[in-house]
């Protein structure tokens, strides 16, 4: 037998704070199929990330250059920050059969179901806002202020989670892992990206 895969674009979205970022890196690490596209930011780098690796961190002005070029597969405006998938790599990955995974936020993920139907969107749930409310404040990152911004803005980012093709409520991290693990495997061998030849 002799076999071809088309890659598949994942996109996993949720509130600030339930844990996605945890649950891709892990995806990450035990998949090899899988690769992540790093976006573009506006902001600056929280303590700890690093630029190119978790996001590429540049100006306004690098950011409007590259919209102007359509670099990307979508932009849009977060908590105050600017944010941008670049389509180049997604586009490359995908043609060499590997699987490539977006961590983006709800407003970027629509646009890209839009832009890319196959897609495949997972959305993150937290198991409660109180529980939510405790990881964003024992994150440490953030201001009260903050807090509540993010808070308020992840009412609206949840009330989009039938728009998304699975939810997984992220109460146990290793079940969550598990579930988000299964819808993977499962939408590998979909007939439109699993292309196996049967010979005789």
């Amino acid at each position: 037998m002799r076999e071809t895969r088309k890659g598949m674009l994942l996109v996993i979205s949720g509130p600030s704070g339930v844990g996605k970022g945890t649950l891709f890196k892990k995806l990450l690490a035990q998949d090899e199929t899988m690769t992540f596209s790093v976006s573009y930011a506006t902001r600056d780098p929280r303590p700890g990330e690093v630029d190119g690796r978790d996001y590429h961190f540049v100006t306004n002005e690098v950011f409007d250059e590259m919209v102007k070029k359509n670099g990307f597969l979508e932009y849009a405006v977060v908590h105050g920050g600017r944010y941008g998938t670049p389509v180049q790599p997604v586009i490359e990955a995908m043609e060499k059969g590997l699987n490539m995974v977006l961590d983006i936020d709800p407003q970027g993920a629509l646009n890209v179901m839009k832009s890319m139907p196959d897609c495949v969107s997972v959305f993150i749930l937290p198991p409660s806002m109180s529980e939510l409310r405790r990881r964003l404040e024992g994150r440490g990152t953030e201001t009260p202020e903050k807090v509540e911004t993010r808070l308020a803005n992840a009412r609206g980012e949840i009330a989009l989670k039938d728009k998304y093709d699975y939810l997984v409520i992220n109460d146990d991290l290793d079940a969550a892992y598990e579930q988000l693990k299964s819808i993977v495997d499962a939408e590998k061998q979909r007939s439109k990206r699993y292309f196996p030849i049967i010979e005789d």
